[in-house]
């Protein structure tokens, strides 16, 4: 008798079931912990739930003078410059002090083009311009960017703007590392 050696499916749905669970128990307590007093333009909100603050509607807010890409609830959105298009290369560790942003996600008013990548736990990333999105554990509350310009687990992470190429200086953490223009 052969046996197969491949695994049932059931179990990665599970995963990825629980693992969906885990990122809206997460974004109700960053809900929950945010205040609501942003300085944010343009974007929908949606009141379909807390799993909205990580998908879906996305804003922008302007910090240290730069208009940056946020979650629904105002938290600065970042690129990692060792991914690709169509790669993200933040997982584990990474991943639990850099979120990614589930997907698909769109923002009114912002010129660029949202997409989606396959991580490798098999969920879907947010995109903005080919950049696969994050949102930083450092960032306690809405309108900072403390992990902007910080290189961290193997690479330079950046706010994403949606004005062009931010101020020189612009970085609210204190690192100067001025924001990537998508």
């Amino acid at each position: 008798m052969i046996r197969s050696l491949t695994r049932p499916k059931a179990p990665n749905r599970l995963r990825m079931l629980l693992a969906l669970l885990a990122v809206g128990v997460a974004a109700a307590v960053l809900a929950a912990c945010s205040s609501s007093g942003t300085s944010s333009t343009g974007g929908s909100t949606s009141t379909s739930g807390p799993a909205a603050a990580t998908a879906g509607s996305l804003k922008t807010a302007t910090i240290g003078g730069a208009t940056v890409l946020t979650n629904a609830n105002g938290f600065t959105l970042y690129s990692f410059a060792p991914d690709t298009p169509t790669k993200s290369n933040c997982n584990g560790t990474c991943a639990q002090n850099w979120p990614p942003v589930t997907g698909p996600a769109t923002a009114s008013g912002v010129t660029g083009t949202f997409g989606t990548i396959k991580r490798s736990d098999g969920s879907a990333q947010a995109t903005f311009n080919g950049h696969p999105l994050y949102t930083f554990v450092g960032d306690t509350a809405p309108g900072q960017a403390k992990g902007n310009g910080l290189n961290a687990a193997g690479g330079l992470w950046h706010e994403v703007t949606t004005s062009g190429t931010a101020p020189a200086g612009s970085s609210t953490s204190g690192s100067g590392g001025g924001g990537y223009g998508y």
